[in-house]
């Protein structure tokens, strides 16, 4: 990863996940984002991020946007488009934003110009009954409270499949692989390394 973000072009843009990898479930650690961050600063690289599972890495909303606050911190231009479907239930609706971090409020009356422009040519008049049930939630500090909370059980749900999958596999499998990765993995996916044949075995046999 580190090498192909270096052998991109000078400022090229760097889709990265912000947290709960989709499809590997496999998250840098916080050295890890300090590292691809050095890189990507090093090119002049804009970080695009994609931020769809606020919550359901750890539970904590302020701790799952680490990689894009350390990203911030070092005055690093940015882009996050944040969706509120999966965190909020809210599927149907589409709701998200995009959040761009300017380095000046110059670059962000420009940039706002930009995606005044584009809106108005994609959708016009969006839909509002889905972001006005997410202005509700994160403008009440109590529904906010609640809706944490809310993540909290959720990442821990997860959790425990993902422990109840790991002792499964460890009583049945006599191979001796290593099931520990599916501890150590992140959020709703993991990345298991079974061959294609394997795979089609489990979706085609079972």
């Amino acid at each position: 990863m580190i090498a192909d973000i270096k052998a991109a072009p000078e400022g090229s843009f760097v889709l990265l996940h912000g947290c709960a990898h989709n499809p590997t479930g496999i998250d840098p650690t916080p050295a890890q984002w300090e590292r691809i961050a050095d890189v990507i600063q090093k090119k002049s690289h804009i970080p695009f991020f994609d931020f769809a599972y606020q919550g359901f890495a750890c539970g904590c909303l302020d701790k799952d946007a680490l990689s894009m606050r350390l990203f911030a911190a070092r005055g690093m231009e940015l882009l996050i488009a944040q969706s509120y479907g999966k965190n909020m239930g809210l599927y149907a609706e589409r709701i998200g934003a995009l959040n761009v971090v300017c380095s000046s409020s110059e670059d962000a009356k420009r940039v706002k110009s930009q995606l005044k422009r584009i809106a108005r040519a994609t959708y016009s008049s969006p839909p509002v009954h889905g972001a006005r049930i997410v202005a509700n939630v994160v403008g009440n500090p109590d529904l906010f409270n609640e809706w944490k909370e809310e993540m909290e059980l959720m990442a821990g749900r997860i959790m425990s499949v993902r422990k109840k999958l790991y002792d499964s596999l460890i009583a049945k499998d006599n191979s001796g692989k290593d099931w520990s990765f599916i501890l150590k993995h992140i959020g709703m996916f993991s990345f298991t390394g079974l061959t294609e044949a394997q795979i089609e075995n489990m979706t085609s046999k079972w």
